[in-house]
């Protein structure tokens, strides 16, 4: 008997938002792949678009087998689970898509396994390429196919790069927007509450308090500028721990190499009785010749490289600063490192300012130039919750409460 393999994925800009999918169908004794489908969803959700990169890799496997034994991988997590009978479809949206699936093959020939966001790229560029299509050919929210032929093995035209310079993602690869409806939930108590896919691996993100540099609003990043915390900086590292150890939630800590990140995460960790971890990933951007000067001083010396690099996340400060697109890819790549060590844990990250709006960033899907528009205080709260199938909930941005008197 013949076996296929269906590679599948899709992701919707918004969540919901301007959607498509992706799949391929491989021939398992070849490794040849024989088909591939996409096609432009209009305005539906990540989940949506997920079951239907399902629902088309399977057909196009049936219209070259109908008597084949299928095996599908995907990085969706709740759609696996979820066919795989051991999670319960609870979504109005998504039962049908399920209940057609399942259909398309007798039961016990289709057999579903979880893979790495890494290891399901073809099918995610796919999607990509039909979102890119469809966004450029017609109005989001117009549906119908983009450039797709789920009958022979051609691919789509047009990759996009994955949200970290265009602002745009597929929600399984980098932006991680929440599910519509389906797993993301408000937390009753503390941060980290459990969804049917189980708990997320929670960041409480803090970040650092103030030095000599913070109330001049001078650029201090990791380029050579490594102060200490002030004396107010300490007091709001000692309030932060406070709350947090009020909290009670805080499994471990982890924080950026930088001397103002170390010494914050250790006045909190002497208060949750917890060890230390150093990451390098969460270091604050290279800010290069301007490490030091405020806004003013750069623009007088460096105008056109401070309007270039107001213009451009690809551009980097004078001096061989870092550009804020090579710092989301530091960021992302973190991330997901961090994921993978605490699935299921809340973690305290202990960084700067642009790490920790980054991350917000990614796990909105928003543009490059959201960084512009976030207030982040010094020893200020955010949290992001990151769920096993990719996609992510902004729980809290900024929160200073602790340090009100």
């Amino acid at each position: 008997m013949r076996e296929f393999i269906v590679e599948a994925d899709g992701g919707s800009r918004g969540n919901p938002g301007p959607a498509g999918y992706g799949a391929l169908v491989i021939d398992a004794a070849s490794g040849e792949t024989v088909a591939e489908a996409a096609e432009y969803l209009g305005t539906v959700t990540n989940n949506v678009a997920e079951y239907r990169g399902l629902l088309a890799g399977l057909r196009a496997a049936r219209e070259l087998d109908p008597t084949a034994t299928v095996h599908v991988r995907m990085d969706s997590k709740l759609v696996v689970e979820q066919m795989s009978g051991r999670w319960k479809i609870k979504h109005p949206d998504l039962k049908p898509l399920a209940t057609e699936a399942a259909r398309v093959y007798p039961p016990g020939r289709v057999t579903y396994e979880w893979i790495p966001r890494e290891s399901n790229k073809r099918a995610d560029r796919l999607a990509n390429g039909a979102m890119d299509a469809g966004v450029g050919g017609r109005a989001a929210g117009s549906g119908g196919r983009a450039a797709a032929d789920t009958r022979a093995a051609r691919a789509v035209a047009g990759t996009s790069n994955a949200g970290e310079t265009a602002g745009t993602s597929n929600a399984g690869e980098t932006a991680g927007t929440s599910i519509a409806g389906e797993t993301a939930t408000v937390p009753t108590v503390g941060w980290g509450a459990a969804a049917d896919m189980g708990a997320p691996a929670t960041f409480v993100l803090l970040r650092h308090g103030e030095t000599p540099l913070t109330p001049q609003k001078r650029f201090s990043g990791s380029g050579g500028t490594d102060p200490s915390l002030s004396e107010t900086g300490r007091d709001q590292a000692e309030r932060a721990a406070a709350l947090l150890l009020r909290r009670g939630t805080i499994e471990a800590i982890v924080t950026s190499p930088l001397k103002r990140t170390r010494e914050t995460a250790a006045i909190v960790a002497a208060r949750l009785g917890l060890d230390v971890t150093v990451e390098d990933g969460l270091r604050e951007t290279d800010f290069g010749a301007w490490e030091g000067l405020t806004f003013a001083e750069v623009r007088d010396r460096h105008p056109d490289d401070l309007n270039a690099w107001l213009a451009s996340p690809d551009a980097a400060p004078t001096g061989g600063g870092e550009s804020f697109a090579s710092t989301a890819t530091r960021i992302a790549a973190t991330r997901d490192k961090l994921i993978a060590a605490y699935a299921g844990r809340t973690v305290l990250l202990v960084t700067h300012v642009t790490p920790i709006k980054t991350l917000i960033r990614l796990a909105l899907g928003a543009p490059p130039e959201s960084l512009f528009r976030m207030e982040l205080s010094a020893a200020s709260l955010s949290a992001v919750a990151y769920y096993a199938d990719g996609n992510a909930s902004v729980r809290l941005l900024n929160d200073t409460s602790h340090l009100r008197p």
